[in-house]
């Protein structure tokens, strides 16, 4: 019988594909890197193959070593759904899960969140990323993470959705104006809209809820941050679309700013993303019933 690679070969594999470097990705896998080459060598031996090319400068993947890896994340993923399905059958929300949050939600949501997971779940070890949707979604597919906190609508594939909550947009401006801006966009000067730049889901929400898609009144310049773009705003360089949960927080309201509801009301939705099939699924969704419920005190209170 052929020898199979095992799960630590595999592991291993996948850091230094991640950090491309022996030394790396041996510390991230805490052994020596005379260990951790070696087994690299033995992986290959099992399969026949060469799948790095290593030279004194650089390490590259072979043709077939990036197929290996492709394969190996999905293998890894699948033990873990196993070990996943056997968990949910004793305690669905026990042991660690890894949570992927957009920089849009994560600073406002997360305060309330882990706390309330903290004080519910208390077996639970909580891990947290925080970057951008596509991102996340890649991470999620990949195995690297359990579960996503997004704004919705998206188009995912393979994946469970469940909505916890509406976010609504409000118009803000700076305080330093004499009068709010009037009701009729159109009446605005040119790339008088600030909103975040291109890669943040909130934008493009904001345009497609707010109706500015094509608009020349949205500015090319964009914010990288929505730290950032409120300081733009309140430096009144500009309006902007934030949502309830921002608009709210202790931040916001200590920057001279002014807001008012978007009408007729518009919104994007909060929710939790998952594989689908995943073996936790119990889980996740008796999770986003915890935090549908911590709405009201985060987009009020926050």
């Amino acid at each position: 019988m052929r020898a199979l690679p095992s799960t630590k070969h595999l592991r291993y594999l996948l850091a230094l594909y991640d950090f491309r470097h022996f030394g790396k990705a041996a510390s991230e896998c805490a052994v020596s890197q005379s260990a951790f080459s070696l087994a690299i060598k033995e992986l290959e031996q099992r399969l026949g193959v060469q799948l790095v090319d290593r030279t004194n400068r650089s390490l590259t993947f072979t043709e077939v070593g990036e197929q290996v890896v492709i394969s190996a994340r999905r293998s890894l993923s699948e033990l873990e759904n196993l070990a996943d399905i056997a968990m949910a059958h004793q305690d669905p929300l026990a042991g660690s899960l890894k949570l992927g949050v957009i920089p849009t939600i994560a600073p406002f949501v997360l305060p309330y969140a882990v706390q309330s997971i903290r004080k519910d779940y208390p077996k639970l070890q909580l891990y947290l990323v925080e970057d951008q949707t596509q991102v996340l979604y890649e991470q999620l597919m990949a195995g690297q993470l359990d579960l996503l906190m997004l704004a919705l609508p998206m188009q995912l594939q393979h994946t469970e959705t469940v909505v916890l909550f509406r976010d609504y947009f409000h118009l803000v401006w700076s305080a330093e104006r004499k009068q709010a801006p009037d009701e009729d966009v159109q009446s605005w000067p040119d790339s008088s809209i600030l909103l975040l730049e291109d890669g943040h889901c909130m934008r493009d929400h904001a345009l497609d809820a707010c109706q500015l898609s094509a608009s020349e009144k949205v500015s090319r310049f964009a914010a990288t941050s929505l730290t950032t773009l409120m300081q733009m705003v309140a430096s009144d360089l500009g309006v902007s679309y934030l949502t309830d949960m921002s608009v709210n927080s202790s931040f916001t309201k200590s920057l001279p700013l002014r807001s008012r509801p978007v009408e007729p009301p518009a919104y994007r939705e909060i929710g939790l993303v998952w594989r689908k099939g995943s073996g936790r699924e119990p889980g996740f969704r008796q999770l986003a019933e915890l935090l549908a419920n911590i709405d009201g005190d985060l987009l009020n209170d926050a």
